[in-house]
């Protein structure tokens, strides 16, 4: 066995079912063969970063690490932001990047930068293979997936990667940790005492959605749920209060409540707003996390299914239809509204005639969303049933994410396939992927949200003048774009358009993209309602 042999038979051994990557010389093609070998599928990107993010999504569904690799050097520095993205969204990616061997160093510094220097804030663990790759691969593995989960750098030079090893260390995933009884203790005393409690889930939730559920249930209690979480508790479910940012939208609920149960939710989760709220908070967590919004009233720190559990509820004074009044307050307040004119479409109704032809054509697709102004009515309206439905950039809210995300997804559950929202500023980051998609032929729509702008920076912008051309472009025809990398492609200027558009689309065979004229003008007045 050599060390590329090695690190798959462990990456293999520890869940990873795939690797995605733009490879170059050294180490790169051992480690490929050697995923080969151990039947592991490797996935050609066209961009480092959108690898990267490709990895961080595949990580999350299957909670399982996922490898990235790059060539040294440009590779490197062209993932750090996939590799800031899976650090902000607790995603267990490990990238395997070609190496400078001591003997290089001697002589060499083309392409030589500090890799490790680079990568130290956006990653756990720095490792390399040379000495010792069997406790590299190990510390790696144990550094990702040790709460709160996140991405490692290991590097790898071709010399290191061909050289002789050891049978891989048996994996051995870190034990799940419960509560410590004092804390526990202290969250069932607040529990007892509440009569309107708030359950707030959030990205830790995701695996303890049932535990979550079934102590819901018991306290008959509103549940918001943050980006991350949609689906912890079905939209449809009639405790469910909304989404939960941090801003404004969710107050009216939370203000009401007597106290508040943090269920994994994340501070990387909220907006960088103070703490509105006045209850005592119960903070369910992995870890401690500092900086807090606020001092817990009791924390119960290990693993949140575990803890979600072990408490008990019976009841509250919350009815019904008090929660159904909270739940379309809150979705009323964040509606667009329909467009004006014919300046487009709203894009509110692109969510719901998407999600309406999904429904149509028998299809429960994943969808995955990008950064920008779309993203309120995206993840405001569309409806999800259970976790993992909505997958989306929170902790680092990155453009250029949704549609290596959506590839990702597709690979991940061909059967359901994927739909990724993305402006078309996020899109114009990583137009690249649209060949990659094509190439797979993965079951996935991309819907653009095309209004030739960076809406939500436009809306920032308020009273300032700014130098012309500083926040638009020249619309794109996007649906030519796809075309020519091998994929069909749909225009719609209106929603009788978009409506044919989309079920064209889901009744392609691959990928297919829908060019949506989108009318931005309802934007400020969600975003003025969501954070206030």
């Amino acid at each position: 066995m050599i060390v590329a042999e090695m690190v798959m038979t462990a990456l293999r051994a520890a869940g990873a079912r795939c690797l995605f990557g733009v490879p170059g010389g050294g180490s790169s093609l051992e480690l490929m063969a050697a995923a080969r070998a151990e039947g592991m599928a490797f996935y050609l990107a066209r961009t480092e970063t959108g690898a990267a993010i490709m990895a961080g999504a595949m990580a999350e569904l299957s909670g399982a690490p996922c490898p990235v690799l790059t060539t040294r050097g440009p590779g490197v520095s062209a993932a750090a932001n996939g590799l800031a993205n899976a650090s902000l969204e607790r995603a267990p990616v490990v990238l395997l990047a070609d190496g400078f061997s001591p003997h290089e160093r001697a002589f060499a510094c083309h392409q030589y930068f500090d890799h490790a220097g680079l990568m130290r804030p956006v990653t756990k663990a720095q490792l390399r293979a040379d000495t010792a790759p069997g406790e590299a691969i190990a510390a790696a593995l144990q550094a990702a997936l040790t709460p709160p989960l996140g991405p490692v750098l290991l590097e790898i030079t071709g010399e290191a990667a061909r050289a002789e090893a050891p049978n891989p260390p048996p994996f051995k995933r870190p034990a799940p940790r419960p509560p410590e009884a004092p804390a526990l203790a202290a969250a069932q005393s607040l529990i007892a005492q509440a009569r309107r409690p708030v359950i707030i889930a959030g990205l830790e939730a995701l695996p303890a959605s049932r535990a979550l559920r079934t102590l819901a249930e018991a306290m008959g209690c509103p549940v918001l749920v943050t980006y991350k979480a949609k689906g912890v508790l079905a939209d449809a479910h009639p405790l469910f209060g909304g989404v939960f940012t941090g801003g404004a939208a969710e107050a009216a609920l939370l203000h009401q409540a007597d106290l508040i149960l943090l269920a994994g939710a994340d501070p990387v989760e909220f907006v960088s707003q103070p703490w509105r709220y006045a209850a005592p908070v119960i903070d369910v967590a992995s870890v401690p996390r500092q900086p807090h919004y606020f001092a817990a009233a009791a924390a119960l720190h290990g693993d949140v299914g575990l803890a979600l559990a072990e408490l008990t509820a019976t009841g509250s004074d919350w009815r019904a239809e008090e929660i159904a009044r909270a739940r379309h307050g809150w979705a009323a307040s964040l509606t667009n509204g329909p467009s004006q004119g014919n300046r487009g479409i709203s894009p509110q109704a692109v969510v719901e005639l998407a999600q309406a032809a999904c429904r149509e054509a028998g299809r429960h697709p994943r969808v995955s969303v990008d950064a920008g102004a779309h993203m309120f009515p995206c993840t405001s309206f569309w409806q999800a049933e259970e976790p993992g439905d909505l997958l989306i950039s929170n902790g680092l809210a990155s453009m250029g994410f949704a549609l290596p995300a959506g590839i990702a997804a597709a690979l991940y559950d061909p059967q359901r396939g994927a739909i990724a929202f993305t402006g078309d500023g996020g899109l114009l980051m990583c137009l690249g992927e649209l060949a990659t998609a094509a190439t797979l032929g993965v079951k996935l729509t991309v819907v653009v949200f095309n209004d030739a702008t960076l809406s939500l920076i436009d809306i920032k912008k308020g009273e300032r003048a700014l130098p012309e051309g500083g926040l638009d472009w020249p619309m794109v025809d996007f649906a030519a774009v796809m075309q020519g990398c091998g994929g069909l492609a749909f225009r719609a200027d209106d929603e009788a358009g978009f409506a044919e558009a989309m079920a064209a689309a889901l009744a392609a065979p691959g990928v297919s993209l829908v060019d949506a004229r989108v009318d931005p003008a309802s934007y400020p007045a969600q975003i003025k309602a969501l954070r206030g």
